[in-house]
């Protein structure tokens, strides 16, 4: 059964509202998203944190499509031109303004849906969250036990809710080992291919509402940070799980090529308030 992994990550985009943070007019939400030093931070977060682990992927096959504004200011759109020459498995869409966030993802994303595969294993990955090297690996191989549910309702969720949290501020970075409950970071939508949907469509922190999911936690397999920039600084429902602390920086290593003292050297330049 073929299996296709396929990502959104949202950089910048400018559109139609999607967010918690609302802007009145484009033009303020234009001003907003594109601040130098917003866009700083958030491309720091983006080649610190989300690119390690995508980057060292056990099992190269996969398509993760960055999203961007077709007007978002330099040198960041070289760079990311730059990144999805190099990288095979980046795509670049840029995008523009349409009448919803929605049509804006689709249009990003339906390009490279593969039809021939069997199911899709939809994710989003947001620019300044981690995947563990496993995490595709994983996706493709744990489908076996979500197939009879896929079967019965076309859609079916796995959850690899054991991961980290990092919270950053103008002191530094501090990790969490972290249970979440459908965090948007290595969290797996499979669709049919035909289907006009992808991850972005059903929101995380009420999945169960749209379709039955397996919770499969052996594995930390998801960073999330929290920063001054996030659109929300809530972490959804969970609970710590124990590690010794002297091991938290090995294993943000080893699973996710995360270094701590770079980011947190980072966060101290930018000198952020705490996260919201």
């Amino acid at each position: 059964m073929r299996v296709q992994m396929l990502g959104l990550c949202r950089f910048s985009h400018l559109g139609a509202p999607a967010f918690q943070q609302e802007h009145a007019t484009l033009q303020e939400r234009r001003a907003f998203l594109y601040d130098p030093a917003r866009l700083a931070r958030r491309w720091f977060w983006f080649e610190n944190v989300a690119l390690p682990g995508l980057l060292a992927q056990t099992d190269p096959d996969f398509t993760l499509v960055v999203m961007t504004g077709p007007d978002l200011p330099q040198p960041y759109l070289d760079d990311l031109r730059e990144l999805t020459r190099l990288v095979p498995q980046l795509r670049l869409e840029l995008v523009g303004p349409r009448d919803t966030h929605l049509q804006a993802c689709m249009a990003a994303i339906r390009p490279h849906v593969d039809p021939a595969a069997d199911v899709v294993g939809h994710f989003r990955h947001d620019d300044d969250d981690a995947i563990s090297t496993d995490y595709i690996a994983a996706a493709r191989a744990d489908f076996r036990f979500a197939r009879p549910l896929f079967r019965q309702a076309g859609r079916v969720s796995v959850d690899y809710c054991r991961g980290f949290v990092l919270r950053a501020d103008g002191t530094g970075v501090r990790a969490r080992p972290q249970v979440i409950h459908n965090a948007s970071a290595a969290l797996t939508i499979y669709l049919q291919p035909d289907v006009d949907r992808c991850a972005i469509h059903f929101p995380h922190w009420q999945l169960a509402l749209s379709m039955p999911g397996l919770v499969l936690a052996d594995q930390p397999r998801f960073v999330r940070v929290l920063h001054h920039d996030n659109d929300s600084g809530a972490i959804g429902a969970g609970y710590p799980w124990m590690l010794p602390q002297d091991q938290v920086s090995e294993m943000l290593a080893n699973r996710f090529r995360l270094h701590l003292p770079t980011i947190d050297q980072g966060v101290r330049r930018f000198g952020e308030p705490p996260a919201g």
